[in-house]
Order: C-alpha cells, then sequence, then structure tokens
C-alpha cells in the first residue's frame, strides 16, 4: 500500500458532547464509512526545544506556525515504522510532510542530533527545520483513541473523532503503553473536519442544526499549557 507523504487541507477542529457526536455519526451514514483501520490509538511524540520555543510560538496564534512530531499508529518495537512529520499551517491552510524510517533509525538520529537516514526533498526540509531550531528532542507523548471516516462519494473530505487524549512527560516512547493526563472533559469527543476545500452542504446542515461551532484546540498546545498550571501550582506533571 502507497503511503501519503504530503498533505495541503484545512482542518477544522469542534469540540462535542455525546449527544453531539451522535447526531453527526447518524448525519453521516448515508454519506460516508469508517476507514479501513477502524479505531486506532494514535502515538505521537512532539519535538521542541529545551526551552518550549515552538509551542510558546504557536500558542501566539501567528499567521504561520509549524512543528515536528514521531507518530505511530500502533505499539512499535525498534524495527517498525514510525512516521516523522513536519507540520505547518499558514492562513488557516495546514501543510504536512512526512517520512516513514524504523523506529531505531529515527530515535537514533534526535538521540545524537544527526540526520535522518536518508535523501529526499522531505529530508532535507525536515533537516533545515531542525538546524534552524537547533537541539530538538522529544518533550512529550501525546496519544488518543481515533475513529476516521471518508466520504464515499467525495475522497477529498474527512472526519476524525478523537477520545481519550492523554499527555505525559516520562516514559517518552513510542513501543511504551498508553497512559497519562486527560486532555478532555469526560463524555467530550474532538472532531475534526478535513477537506481541500468547503465542507458537504449536509454537513453544513448538522453543524447549524445541532449549534456545533468551530473551536481553536491544539493537543500540544493544551499539554503545555497544563503543564505550565502545574508547574505554577508547584510542580510539573510526571504522569
Amino acid at each position: 500500500m502507497a503511503v501519503q507523504t504530503t498533505f495541503q487541507r484545512y482542518e477544522l477542529k469542534y469540540c462535542l458532547t455525546r449527544r453531539q457526536k451522535q447526531q453527526v455519526l447518524e448525519a453521516m451514514a448515508p454519506h460516508m464509512a469508517l476507514d479501513q483501520f477502524g479505531r486506532t490509538t494514535i502515538r505521537n511524540l512532539y519535538l521542541d526545544t529545551d526551552n518550549y520555543r515552538l509551542i510558546r510560538r504557536s500558542l501566539e496564534r501567528p499567521a504561520y506556525k509549524e512543528k515536528l512530531r514521531i507518530r505511530s499508529y500502533q505499539q512499535v518495537g525498534a524495527e517498525d515504522p514510525v512516521f516523522v512529520e513536519l507540520k505547518k499551517k499558514y492562513q488557516s491552510v495546514v501543510y504536512k510532510r512526512r517520512l516513514v524510517l524504523p523506529q531505531a533509525q529515527v530515535m537514533d538520529s534526535f538521540a545524537q542530533d544527526t540526520p535522518l537516514p536518508i535523501q529526499s526533498q522531505i529530508g532535507e526540509e525536515i533537516q533545515y527545520f531542525r538546524a534552524y531550531y537547533g537541539n530538538l528532542r522529544p518533550v512529550v507523548f501525546l496519544s488518543y483513541e481515533r475513529e476516521a471516516y471518508y466520504d464515499r462519494f467525495a475522497g477529498e473530505f474527512r472526519v476524525t473523532f478523537d477520545e481519550e487524549i492523554l499527555y505525559r512527560q516520562r516514559d517518552l516512547s513510542l513501543g511504551s503503553g498508553v497512559y497519562g493526563t486527560p486532555l478532555l472533559k469526560p463524555g467530550y469527543t474532538l472532531m475534526e473536519l478535513k477537506t481541500a476545500g468547503g465542507l458537504p452542504l449536509w454537513m453544513s446542515h448538522v453543524l447549524n442544526r445541532c449549534a456545533i461551532y468551530k473551536t481553536s484546540f491544539s493537543k500540544y498546545g493544551a499539554a503545555y499549557q497544563d503543564m505550565m498550571a502545574a508547574h505554577t501550582k508547584g510542580g510539573l506533571r510526571y504522569a
């Protein structure tokens, strides 16, 4: 199966109650289908500087922002593939570029501050990013349960539901289990609408009918803010 390595799209986020999620699922039923992976546990390692330069800049909501992460869609071993993803956002459009490499090679590269062992345009972009920001290292493990749906009639439109969003600052490995501090209130779901253009009319109707409004929610940003709040109260979280 070919792996998509570049993305350019709008990503719209909404925080749903249980009832709102059910209403959206009912509206989606004639149009969309669960993708081949079903419900997936996504694991991420977010990379940043020692003083969290990347996420602090992102939280200022500039016109242009960027981040770097390592992602897997299952618990992985040393030789299993993981994604190194460079994600940028400019004037509401999200651009994502990614490489696929064995976990051990990726982790060695960041531990030793050496280039990733691959030569390509995307590899050069990631290396430039690393050189610009200096010695980047994993600072947060962030996981969530995802259900992803695709439009059966217009393949560019996708809907994802993320739940059990957890983060931690230790045990920073994609090969470890899932646990940590929750970022959503119990019973809530983060929905993302991913589209290259506008929303289907039926989706716009359900959003209006159910009073579902767009929100600004960065998983890594929420984790950083929670970490800083805990630090202000007397100590960083280690969950």
